[in-house]
């Protein structure tokens, strides 16, 4: 039986850190913006403990985005001795006040045990957070736990509610996770047009798991003709874009490109390796 792909749901935790920082650092107060900037550009040149001080200072009259500069700081020992407890403190004042970037990283830090206990159900609380203010990111994660009853009683309907969020804005982790709930059949009647549909937008973005999904529908012929050679394109462009964490993926999805090519003519064979070829984003 054909084993049905697992996509991972959390977000790397240094990325997304290292995405929100620079994002919060280009950024400028409203309330103490010379003394923000000061901040940042202390930041920015090293003098991580005038950084530290100055920030230190917005974080405790409340500027949520020098509270999470300033956790930053404790997690990576920058200015001061390493201190994840310290961090996390600074990071759940962030996320209380209503800064989605920290509730996603609390989330995800919760979910992971990274810096904190793992805590399933504190994972889903902090996700659930950032996902009513709309992050397709903490949409897709909520919509994970739900689906494995993580944290939360298993409800396929409420993590379909959250794919399908993620997905209209976009997002091509909600997308292909909605495809895997209408080719299954989980909390939706089973339909493999409308899985193929959310694949194929996710394709479109480059995500492998919808691409090799798509390789598995062509091959199979779920929803499409029988097609060894759509089939055998998607396999191939997938196969690279799957990362390190992802190996079992990755050699599921070269091991039917194998598998495909062996039941193909070499004309048939030369036409999907052009096709993967001249492949571009956005198809």
């Amino acid at each position: 039986m054909l084993r049905i792909l697992r996509i991972h749901c959390l977000e790397w935790l240094g990325v997304v850190v290292l995405a929100f920082l620079a994002f919060v650092l280009l950024g400028t107060s409203d309330v103490m913006a010379q003394t923000f900037d000061e901040a940042k550009a202390a930041y920015k040149r090293g003098d991580y403990a005038i950084a530290m001080e100055a920030f230190r200072n917005l974080a405790e009259q409340g500027d949520t985005r020098a509270q999470f500069v300033l956790g930053s700081m404790y997690a990576e020992g920058k200015g001061v001795s390493q201190d994840e407890a310290e961090a996390v403190r600074w990071y759940r004042r962030a996320g209380e006040e209503g800064l989605v970037g920290v509730q996603l990283l609390l989330g995800t830090m919760y979910d992971s045990g990274k810096g904190v206990s793992q805590d399933y159900a504190e994972a889903a609380r902090w996700y659930r957070l950032a996902a009513e203010q709309g992050d397709a990111r903490a949409q897709v994660n909520l919509g994970y736990m739900y689906s494995q009853g993580r944290g939360v009683s298993q409800d396929y309907a409420e993590a379909l509610r959250w794919f399908r969020q993620a997905a209209e804005q976009g997002n091509a982790k909600g997308q292909t996770r909605l495809g895997i709930m209408y080719e299954q059949g989980y909390g939706v009647p089973q339909d493999y047009a409308e899985a193929l549909r959310w694949y194929r937008q996710a394709a479109a973005q480059g995500n492998a798991f919808a691409q090799a999904s798509l390789g598995f529908m062509h091959y199979l012929g779920k929803g499409v003709s029988q097609d060894y050679v759509q089939a055998h394109k998607w396999f191939s462009l997938a196969a690279p874009r799957f990362s390190s964490s992802e190996r079992d993926s990755q050699d599921r999805a070269m091991q039917f490109r194998e598998k495909v090519a062996s039941k193909m003519t070499p004309e048939q064979l030369a036409e999907a390796q052009r096709l993967a070829r001249e492949w571009k984003a956005g198809q």
